[in-house]
């Protein structure tokens, strides 16, 4: 993103897609300025995030001082405005934003020399706090049902450096203001607040985040929610439900312009995508999404929050439309608890089973996975679960196909206890798997 004008409430020297964007209209227009251009000059294929970066936070300008006598006051005020000015230009270029290749820098060239810690007031973690993800799916919304009530749990993301600034979108989760947004909204923050969709900003205390998966949670301080009572929250659903043409929607601050809806279909479930050289596996859709909508929902017709929006594709070869990536909700639950409860992602258990869908066997749905093998001295070895057993139901819940199991999984830690229901011969028993090895 361009860097804040707090005068004007924009960033001046906005981008479309990696090209300015016009200034104000009372201002000369740079000959140069290209708008609503597509392509970019780096001939690679890049997956963008798009909150920032913003090289660094510019004071407002002091107004230009009255005339004087030409001399070498004059001459040194000259070359200082020529100084500004270029350093305007490179801090623009500095825009021209595409994930760098391992030893190189962003932006054709400019370094990024933003520090990567973050500085905000921090919330202490393990207050008891839950995101909680429904199975349930509800009823299907029009789209001015979905805006109607989600839109009041979205946020505008503003974060301030030092050096620069970022916008983004987060959404509430809990009355009493805990949000999710992108990390890398967050990352190098100092100081933080939230534009709430009646226009009333917060400031917001950092509490825990995860780099590698891109999610971070703020919290507004009880001092700020004086007289203001309880927050509007957003419904998270299971993203694992999806499937691709289900129609979804986006709310989020592209450009500033803050509870912007954008609509489409999931184009693709599971894609493994290279985000800033780490892979992630992301929902994708054609729903609009740029620069500031990092750290929004994606939501389905059901008015739930299936995703966390977090990046775009971009080509410098052919044109790219409508292919942004989201953050599916089956993946962020285990980690964002993680976050409220400890600060840090916990260890994830090993069953020590491998298995094998029997709906994909058949070709029908059928309830119950195939166990291929079983890992000597594992949880499932120890349970007494054999190879050839078919698993119904693991900690009460039905399974028909793999992701099942793994669901399960992600909600358990080391130490915990999963009940399992098999089917052998014939006959059902059940068995209880102590987890106590973590997955490498």
């Amino acid at each position: 993103m361009g860097e804040l004008d707090e005068k004007a409430g924009r960033l001046p020297g906005e981008i479309v897609e990696i090209y300015r964007a016009p200034r104000r209209l009372h201002e000369e227009r740079d000959p140069r300025e290209v708008v609503e251009v597509y392509r970019q000059p780096d001939s690679r294929e890049v997956v963008e995030i798009y909150s920032r970066p913003a090289p660094r936070i510019r004071e407002r300008p002091a107004p230009p001082p009255p005339p004087r006598r030409r001399g070498k006051r004059g001459l040194w005020a000259f070359v200082g405005c020529v100084a500004v000015l270029v350093g305007l230009a490179l801090g623009s270029r500095a825009l021209e934003y595409a994930p760098a290749a391992p030893g190189k820098s962003r932006a054709g060239g400019a370094p990024v020399s933003q520090s990567e810690e973050i500085s905000i007031p921090a919330w202490p973690v393990g207050q008891g706090a839950i995101l909680t993800v429904s199975r349930e799916r509800g009823e299907v919304l029009t789209a001015q049902e979905v805006y109607r009530q989600l839109n009041p749990a979205v946020v505008t993301v503003r974060c301030w450096t030092g050096e620069g600034g970022s916008v983004g979108t987060g959404v509430i989760f809990t009355e009493d203001g805990y949000i999710l947004t992108n990390y890398h909204v967050v990352r190098g923050g100092k100081d933080c607040q939230v534009l709430l969709d009646n226009g009333y900003a917060m400031a917001v205390c950092y509490v825990a985040g995860d780099a590698d998966s891109d999610l971070a949670v703020l919290k507004i301080p009880p001092g700020e929610l004086q007289g203001f009572g309880t927050l509007p929250t957003a419904p998270f659903g299971d993203s694992e439900l999806l499937v691709v043409g289900d129609p979804v929607y986006a709310i989020g601050a592209p450009r500033q312009l803050s509870g912007t809806l954008t609509n489409g279909i999931i184009s693709g479930i599971d894609r493994s995508i290279e985000v800033e050289g780490k892979f992630m596996t992301l929902l994708q859709t054609n729903a609009a999404l740029n620069s500031g909508n990092s750290g929004g929902p994606l939501i389905s017709d059901r008015g739930q929050v299936v995703g966390i929006n977090v990046a775009k594709y971009m080509s410098g070869r052919d044109s790219v439309e409508g292919m942004g990536f989201a953050i599916p909700t089956s993946q962020m639950e285990r980690i964002v608890n993680d976050l409220l409860g400890w600060g840090e992602l916990q260890p994830e258990p090993l069953l020590g089973v491998t298995v094998k869908s029997l709906s994909a066997m058949l070709g029908e749905e059928v309830q119950g996975l195939f166990v291929e093998e079983v890992s000597p001295g594992g949880a499932a070895d120890e349970a007494g679960v054999r190879a050839g057993d078919r698993i119904l139901m693991a900690g009460g819940e039905p399974l028909y196909v793999n992701d099942d199991l793994l669901r399960v999984r992600r909600r358990l830690h080391l130490g915990d206890e999963l009940t399992m229901t098999l089917e052998r011969e014939g006959e059902t028993l059940e068995v209880t798997l102590v987890l106590e090895d973590p997955v490498e």
